[in-house]
């Protein structure tokens, strides 16, 4: 396989998560913003990260507000993930125009949006200025999902959801489910071995015979008995 270096280097890290950021200044303004530029960072405490542009109408909301709410997009949401990332705040009511409706959130004062599959709370930790783009360092504060996908056991089935991923200017549907975590050194089950004709049969039931060697002790219902050698015409 032969490959070619690019003369500039660029970001090409793709698939990427393309996420609904939903936001709300003091005043009590919100607005959704598209981001591609976002993941996990940390495990424990849980926190994520979203990337903006300083010229961006959401940009000033997020550093009053500090918080906001990652809500993730299933296959019906495309269109509308794709018109906030596209329309500014400044021309037009995303909500009105998508359709779309504000939930309340658990922790944060930010609106989820009612139509996410999954909206996750976050606290604004730190702000990173890198160059194009200033990254909010964010604690995750809640986590809501919908409750068509949790089981009788409280599980979260995140497969059945239909999430979409965006890879380089595209919005994509994940596709097959290819392996699970470990799986490459998860050791394989025993093939069950098959029976043989002869062991379908019952066979015989044998009584257990405790031995009792000559001069040995044996143990009977707890006590230890010594034995001794059998003469002649003992029975």
């Amino acid at each position: 396989m032969a490959k070619i270096a690019f003369k500039k280097p660029g970001n090409f890290i793709y698939p990427v998560p393309a996420v609904m950021v939903s936001l709300k200044d003091k005043s009590g303004k919100t607005n959704i913003l598209t981001v591609a530029w976002t993941g996990t960072i940390c495990s424990d405490p849980p926190m994520a990260y979203i990337s903006v542009r300083k010229n961006r109408g959401s940009y000033p909301m997020l550093v009053e507000s500090g918080e906001f709410v990652i809500n993730l997009p299933d296959e019906k949401l495309v269109k509308a993930l794709d018109y906030c990332g596209v329309r500014s705040i400044t021309k037009v009511d995303k909500w009105k125009e998508m359709g779309l409706h504000e939930g309340t959130a658990t922790v944060v004062s930010a609106p989820t949006i009612e139509e996410a599959p999954v909206s996750i709370e976050c606290k604004v930790t730190q702000v990173l200025p890198l160059g194009t783009h200033d990254m909010f360092l964010a604690e995750v504060v809640a986590v809501q999902v919908d409750d068509q996908y949790i089981d009788e056991k409280d599980a979260f089935h995140m497969d059945q959801v239909g999430l979409v991923a965006y890879s380089h200017g595209d919005y994509m549907s994940l596709g097959e489910k290819l392996g699970s975590f470990g799986y490459s050194v998860r050791k394989k089950p025993l093939p069950k071995k098959k029976k043989k004709a002869s062991d379908s049969k019952t066979a015989p039931q044998k009584k257990a015979v405790s031995k009792n060697p000559v001069g040995r002790s044996v143990k009977r219902s707890g006590d230890w008995k010594k034995t001794g050698s059998r003469k002649k015409g003992d029975k």
